[in-house]
């Protein structure tokens, strides 16, 4: 099965952009694709928003949904209560829509928020006002404390989800063979669905939930319109409307449905949300500082509203102002809302998990959470070390910790080495001294003369083969005494300097003919950086080497101009003898040394050789 977040390798271009956002470090880059690693995965869809080539997905449950619609089961849809700011002033049209695509009936997660809230109550009540409870309404919560900090696993709450509520609850009410279908702005909802069949049968996105409106044609707005004539009813929420608890979608809102709520200082209940103050708060808590608050953690920032299978685009601002004004037409409504069931939450607490967790016969488990897991290797610091030498790290002084990797330091990049989650080729530092080790020996080795000049004409690098043509220097120079001559004016060495500027105009490599002090010499302009870095390679063509190439080459264009013309030769005898005279001339003009009368100077090369 494709699990709730994955990797189109066809699509990963390399940035590591995913790794840097992912809180856990889940991904494993593996031949320079980022892969999820979903035994590390908490599916809070960071590495899903930040992908730049949308390389990372969310698995597409839209064709096993409306397969589902089809088995003949009452299908209910478990509606987030964030669909006040995914569709704003579009609740009861988004109902209707939910009618026309299938489901029997529409039901608010936010009555299984009622559950828990009464749950939560009930416990306080029993222990002196105070429950230190870490919620589990935040799935991706759920699955940080059981994979990265297990032994916070008795501080979760005892009681399952809203959603694992709200499925078991409508089970109980219309029967243990109805389906449910969650919609809302959670990914990790569809682990949920994975690991706790039934609670629900399957989880949607909402933007799944558009695309699938938008494929069977049905427009919220003409519905609203539709409401307003008169010309469609909006089919009632089942068992009824959800009352304060639809505000569990913003920070602080479960807490604001409770009774703790009416404390302004909620002294016996803190509300964090956030990744970064998620996990600092967990980390706090393994450091024994001890808890003794209720906890509202929600792991995306500002709550569900922002939850990352939403729409983008709207602010943080807006969207909590219509959820919160949602909550506040619901309590002033006139309609009647969930008045809760004491004898479900008494099961609740008594039952717990053993309520959505069926074995092989469909009777109750004990009570228990899923089983959590623990990642990462013991490494010696020797090993450690070793990898930090690996990576080009020989002392501290190179741990740059420049975050390019996507780790927050190079010895965490070296531990996720060890541990085969990362790759050498990660460390951007590493990669860029390779490049300018191996960009270096082909410069120093090179027998022609190379030199890269800046937009002031000033050498940024250049080797031998330079110095010996335009210098006194007639042996080779170290590394060190090169590095010397950077920052040098060009002119300094070669008095046509101001050829190179015209070339930071032209954007095509050109080649020339240069009569230089008894030399030929075939010099190439190219750019390195447009209008900022030019280059130019310096050939002589008067050396003995270049010469019997030169001699070879004109040979050879001899023989098959011969070869061509021997049917004809008749004819063309005496086209072919000026032909070949010509040749020989021009190879005599090669081997001929230039005397001291000649001109020096530029000469556009005819036949330019850029290959």
């Amino acid at each position: 099965m494709i699990y709730p977040i994955y990797t189109e390798l066809t699509e990963c271009r390399d940035c590591y952009k995913c790794v840097r956002s992912c809180s856990v470090k889940a991904i494993q880059v593996r031949d320079g694709s980022a892969v999820v690693v979903k035994d590390r995965c908490i599916y809070c869809g960071a590495c899903v928003d930040t992908c730049p080539s949308h390389a990372k997905k969310i698995r597409n449950d839209l064709s096993r949904v409306k397969q589902f619609l089809k088995s003949g089961r009452k299908v209910f849809c478990s509606l987030a209560p964030s669909a006040s700011s995914e569709f704003p002033n579009n609740v009861e049209s988004v109902v209707v829509a939910l009618k026309r695509l299938g489901f029997f009936a529409t039901s608010e997660t936010a009555i299984g928020a009622a559950l828990v809230n009464a749950s939560i109550e009930a416990y306080a009540a029993e222990h002196g006002g105070r429950c230190d409870w870490i919620s589990t309404a935040c799935p991706t919560v759920v699955q940080i404390v059981k994979k990265y900090y297990p032994s916070l696993v008795p501080s979760l709450s005892t009681v399952p989800s809203p959603l694992q509520c709200h499925s078991a609850y409508l089970r109980k009410l219309y029967g243990q063979d109805i389906g449910i279908v969650f919609i809302g702005p959670c990914i990790a909802k569809k682990i949920e669905a994975d690991e706790t069949p039934g609670y629900p049968d399957f989880a949607l996105t909402f933007g799944e939930l558009r695309s699938w409106l938008e494929d069977e044609g049905i427009d919220l707005d003409t519905i609203a319109g539709e409401l307003v004539e008169g010309k469609e009813t909006i089919p009632p929420f089942l068992p009824s409307a959800a009352g304060k608890s639809t505000l569990y979608p913003v920070e602080g809102g479960m807490i604001a449905s409770l009774s703790w709520g009416n404390d302004p200082f909620q002294t016996h209940a803190v509300a964090i949300s956030g990744s970064e103050q998620v996990v600092s708060t967990l980390e706090g808590m393994v450091g024994d500082n001890q808890n003794t608050d209720f906890l509202e953690l929600l792991f995306c920032e500002g709550g569900c509203i922002n939850g990352p299978g939403g729409a983008k685009g709207r602010s943080s601002a807006s969207k909590k102002g219509l959820a919160s004004r949602y909550t506040r037409s619901r309590i002033t409504a006139s309609q009647e809302t969930f008045k809760g069931d004491p004898l479900f939450v008494e099961e609740l607490l008594s039952g717990g998990y053993s309520l959505i967790e069926k074995n092989e016969k469909g009777g109750p488990l004990v009570a228990s959470l899923p089983p959590s897991y623990e990642f990462g290797l013991t490494h010696s610091e020797e090993e450690i070390e070793q990898a930090l030498h690996l990576l080009g790290k020989a002392d501290k002084q190179e741990e740059l910790n420049c975050g390019g990797c996507g780790y927050n330091s190079c010895r965490e990049m070296a531990i996720a080495y060890l541990d085969g989650m990362a790759e050498p080729e990660m460390c951007v530092t590493k990669m860029r001294k390779e490049a300018q080790s191996k960009m270096d020996v082909l410069l120093r080795t090179i027998p022609i003369g190379v030199v890269i000049v800046d937009d002031m004409l000033k050498i940024v690098d250049c080797n031998n083969g330079f110095l010996r043509l335009f210098s006194e220097v007639d042996f080779p120079l170290e590394t060190e005494a090169l590095n010397m001559v950077a920052g040098l004016p060009l002119e300094r060495f070669v008095p046509f300097h101001e050829k190179f500027r015209e070339q930071f105009t032209y954007a095509k490599t050109e080649q020339y003919r240069l009569h230089y002090q008894d030399k030929f010499l075939r010099v190439t302009f190219f750019s390195v950086e447009k209008q900022r870095l030019v280059g130019a390679l310096f050939e002589d063509i008067t050396t003995p080497t270049v010469r019997r190439e030169t001699v070879i080459k004109k040979a050879e264009n001899v023989i098959q101009k011969s070869l061509e013309t021997v049917q004809q030769i008749a004819s063309l005898l005496g086209e072919n003898a000026a032909d070949t005279e010509i040749m020989l001339n021009s190879l005599i003009d090669a081997f001929k040394v230039p005397g001291n009368g000649e001109v020096e100077g530029f000469t556009k090369d005819e036949q330019q050789d850029l290959s």
